[in-house]
This record gives structure tokens, C-alpha cells and sequence, in this order.
């Protein structure tokens, strides 16, 4: 084990970047974390799969009332969620990867796999090889053998990452099967979501790090070490942040982009403030940036604002700190609404009434964070639709979840001879099941560019 990985499994280790720090406590990261090499992140990710698979998953399939669950794959048709799974380094499914888990009398979950290939030591395969044929007829062996009264299967008509068995792999399954069994074929859905939507506590040790990346790279591309007024863009910024994510070996799950509100531009309280994009950055110009990466499996989603001065200014304008305060307002009102139980829509709906009640011009679009950024869970309001989300608004919150507390406050500012101004704000946390815990602290002050 290299130096720099016995270190951070040393820090993972400990609990203080959550414990240490209140829900309400910004932070400005100055200094990113190491960043493991790909070869180093291996048993990190392997051991976090390992442990969900041995102490989560039973207790899921156990919610979801199933006694088997198949996840079926062809290669390069990969069920979205099969990577959630298996160990790294895994490219593929290999031919047809067939990943039975069944619930045994005392709660423990076999887990073995019906394919010619194995995929690493978690999967012992029951299958010896043979023609395509046999792989399904093998299948429905360990089935008869096990006799389960309820098999999932990823099939879902609302739920994008629980609809991963595509149409062919599903007809060959139904087509192996005596019609016995074929009746006891049900939608995995409740199981997949609370699978993908559920954080470990080594998950979470180790989170912090991935959101501190996010963070620090922002706060690099908002300085005068990338932005010069008057001679960079926003798309050069933008790219800065795609191009050093990739230099440190972290994946955008979508492309960076910056944009600019200017004083003398059109805006309504009423409609989005978008900003510019494209810009030569002036000074006296609001930046703003939207930046997402995966690291170790978990991801992340950070919007965060930044002023340049304008020439003798010292400092930001009294009117915009003063809108970033009120965002930061609007999002205790939102984490202070999170209680166990509630649905996504009845949490948008308490905090656009509190909102309302102090006046503060807010649209609210939060979403669940995990292995994907926009993942499965609660949906709390939309950006285009302030009200009741169906299905995915209606799913209540859980324990042991992160969120991208995410939107918008609008606010007039009378140095800009009271133009409205959007604060944009996006901060990655964790719901305890109590409590709303930022992951890497959140924007409570401007980045300065001079």
C-alpha cells in the first residue's frame, strides 16, 4: 500500500468532516485533497462494495418483500446499475452476465453468478460453460432449486435506473422459465431505488473528499490564477474546469459551464435571471459556475457564484452580500424541512410557504446524489415546475442520503440601481436522518477575482 493511500484510508477512517461541522457552517476550501491514482482506488471502491453487499442489501431485499433478485446483462448493454455491483477493474459484462442474489431463512443473501466468466472473488459463477442455451436452462435450475415466492427483476415504467433488463434479455428469461415461476416475476423498482439512493457509513467517510475536490477546483478557477478581466471568457473558465478535473483523473458527468450577470442587464423578478454565456469577464461582473465530477463512485453537483471587483473596489457590494446571505437563508429553510417520512412534494411544498411567509423570492430543485448525479429518490421541485412532482416527488426520505440542495433567491440589488440579481446556489449534504449535514461546507462568502 502506497504512502498516499495508507494516509487517506487513515483519514477516511475518521468521522470528524461531518461530525466537526454544523449544517450551518460555511467553508472555503483552499487546498484540494490528494487524489488516489486509478490503481490505488481499487480497494477503497471494492471494499465499499463488498460491505453494501453484505450489510445493506440484506436489509433492502428484506423492505422490498423479495426473495430473489436478478440483475441480467449483455456486454456493452449494461444495466446501469450493474456497476454498482460488481468490483473495479470491470469494463464490461463479458457475453451475458446473469447476477442472482437470494435471500436465505436467517437474512443473509447468497450472491453467485450464471455466466462463463467470473467477475472478481464476489461472484462465484454456478455455470460452467456451454452454449447460450444452456446459461439460461442453468438458470432456471438455481431458481426451481431455491423455489423463491417473489423474483425482482429491473423493470420499471417511472423509474429510469430500475428499468435496466432490456426487452430481448427479458423475453429469453420469460422464455426459460416454466410458467410457474414466470408468474412470480415483479418490478425490482422499490428495491433499486433505496439500493442507489442509500449512503454507507464507509461511503460516507470518504464522500467528504470527493465534494472538497469539486469545491477547491472551483474556488481555483474563480481566481486571477485562471481569470484575467477583460481578457478571458466564460467558456474559458468553463473549460478550465472540464480540463482540470480530467488532469486530476475525475470524471464530469456533464460539462462545466460559466456564466455572467452584468449590471445593466434585462432582468424580472418574475422570470429566470439565465446569464450571460460567452462572455469576455469585465469587471463589476457576477460569475457563476455549475460543475459535477465522480470520484470513488460518488458523485457530486456544486453551483457557486463569484464577483471581480471593479477597479478601487476592495470589496463585494453591500446589496450582493447581502443576496448571498439571503440564499444561504433559503437554503436553511429547505434542510431545516427535512424530516424522515416526508415525500419530496411536501417538503418543496413547507419551504416554498416559509419562503413565502419572509418574503424571499426562491425556486427550489434538489435532488438525490450517489453512484449518478441526478440519482433516484425524493425529487424536491423542478426548475421548470414549482409544484407537485408525480411518482418521483412522492417518494419519501430516507436516512442516510445525500442531496444537492439546490436552487435559486432572487434579489434586487440598489448598488445596480435595484436590477435583480439570481444567486444560484447548489451544496452536496447529508440527511442523517435528522439532521442536514453539508458534506464539504457550503458558499457563505463571494470568490474575489481583482
Amino acid at each position: 500500500m502506497s504512502k498516499k493511500l495508507a494516509l487517506f484510508v487513515a483519514i477516511c477512517g475518521l468521522s470528524l468532516p461531518l461530525a466537526a461541522q454544523d449544517a450551518s457552517q460555511g467553508l472555503k476550501i483552499t487546498t484540494l485533497p490528494d487524489v488516489l491514482s486509478f490503481k490505488e482506488r481499487i480497494p477503497l471502491i471494492n471494499d465499499m462494495v463488498k460491505d453494501r453487499l453484505d450489510n445493506l442489501l440484506p436489509t433492502l431485499m428484506q423492505e422490498a418483500e423479495l426473495d430473489m433478485w436478478l440483475v441480467i446483462n449483455r456486454e456493452y448493454g449494461e444495466d446501469r446499475l450493474f456497476y454498482t455491483l460488481v468490483p473495479q477493474p470491470t469494463f464490461a459484462a463479458r457475453r451475458t452476465s446473469i447476477l442472482v442474489f437470494s435471500k436465505q431463512p436467517d437474512g443473509r443473501v447468497d450472491r453467485f453468478n450464471v455466466s462463463r466468466y467470473p467477475i472478481g472473488d464476489l461472484y462465484p459463477t454456478v455455470w460452467q460453460g456451454g452454449s447460450s442455451e444452456q446459461q439460461w436452462h442453468r438458470l432456471a435450475e438455481v431458481i426451481a432449486e431455491r423455489d423463491p415466492k417473489r423474483i425482482g427483476i429491473n423493470m420499471s415504467a417511472d423509474w429510469a435506473l430500475a428499468d435496466g433488463l432490456s426487452v430481448g434479455l427479458h423475453n429469453q428469461l420469460v422464455k426459460s422459465l416454466p410458467n410457474k415461476y414466470q408468474q412470480r416475476l415483479v418490478s425490482a423498482e422499490d428495491l433499486v431505488i433505496r439500493w442507489l439512493e442509500t449512503r454507507s457509513e464507509k461511503e460516507l467517510q470518504v464522500y467528504p473528499t470527493a465534494v472538497s475536490l469539486a469545491r477547491g477546483v472551483i474556488a481555483e478557477a474563480f481566481s486571477n490564477k485562471v481569470i484575467t478581466p477583460k481578457v478571458t471568457t466564460t467558456d474559458d473558465v468553463a473549460w478550465y474546469l472540464r480540463e482540470r478535473f480530467e488532469a486530476l483523473q475525475l470524471r464530469p458527468w456533464f460539462q462545466p459551464y460559466v456564466n455572467v450577470q452584468r449590471q445593466g442587464d434585462k432582468a424580472d423578478k418574475d422570470a429566470a435571471v439565465l446569464g450571460q454565456a460567452n462572455q469576455v469577464i469585465l469587471p463589476g461582473d457576477v460569475l457563476h459556475t455549475d460543475v459535477g465530477i465522480c470520484y470513488l463512485n460518488l458523485c457530486t453537483d456544486t453551483q457557486e457564484m463569484a464577483y471581480v471587483l471593479k477597479h478601487q473596489e476592495t470589496d463585494v457590494p453591500q446589496g450582493l452580500k447581502q443576496a448571498l446571505q439571503l440564499g444561504n437563508r433559503w437554503q436553511d429553510i429547505l434542510t431545516n424541512n427535512f424530516k424522515t417520512g416526508l415525500t419530496g412534494n411536501q417538503i418543496l411544498a413547507n419551504t416554498i410557504k416559509q419562503s413565502e411567509a419572509e418574503n424571499i423570492i426562491s425556486s427550489t430543485y434538489s435532488h438525490p446524489l450517489g453512484f449518478v448525479g441526478h440519482a433516484p429518490g425524493p425529487t424536491i421541485g423542478m426548475w421548470d415546475n414549482q409544484s407537485p412532482t408525480p411518482i418521483q416527488g412522492d417518494w419519501i426520505l430516507n436516512p442516510n442520503t445525500v442531496y444537492a440542495i439546490e436552487g435559486n433567491i432572487k434579489r434586487q440589488v440598489p448598488e445596480w440601481d435595484n436590477q435583480w440579481v439570481q444567486i444560484k446556489l447548489e451544496q452536496d449534504a447529508l440527511f442523517d436522518g435528522k439532521n442536514v449535514r453539508y458534506l464539504a461546507g457550503r458558499q457563505t462568502t463571494w470568490h474575489l477575482i481583482r
